[in-house]
């Protein structure tokens, strides 16, 4: 198996962003992710990545501030959140 390139990634990561259960996340995420995917370093991308295998609900039960991010996610899901916030994605 080959290890995947930036580019191949970063565009399987958008497409995951955009593709999500329910609406609210595709605009949320998909949004970040068209504004901030290239921007991440690699272990962010690596975190993302893993953010992406969350449950939907979860997630956007931490985006309305109903249950706690966990640790692992707290730092780059608050930044998700306020480009959220900036974008009106969770309007």
């Amino acid at each position: 198996m080959t290890e995947e390139n930036r580019v191949d990634r970063l565009k399987r990561l958008h497409m995951r962003s955009w593709r999500r259960g329910i609406k609210e996340m595709d605009l949320v995420l998909g949004k970040f992710s068209d504004d901030e995917l290239e921007r991440l370093s690699e272990a962010d991308l690596d975190l993302y990545d893993l953010l992406l295998h969350e449950n939907d609900q979860d997630m956007l039960r931490w985006i309305t501030g109903q249950d706690p991010v966990p640790e692992r996610y707290s730092a780059l899901f608050a930044r998700i959140a306020e480009h959220a916030r900036n974008s009106g994605a969770a309007s």
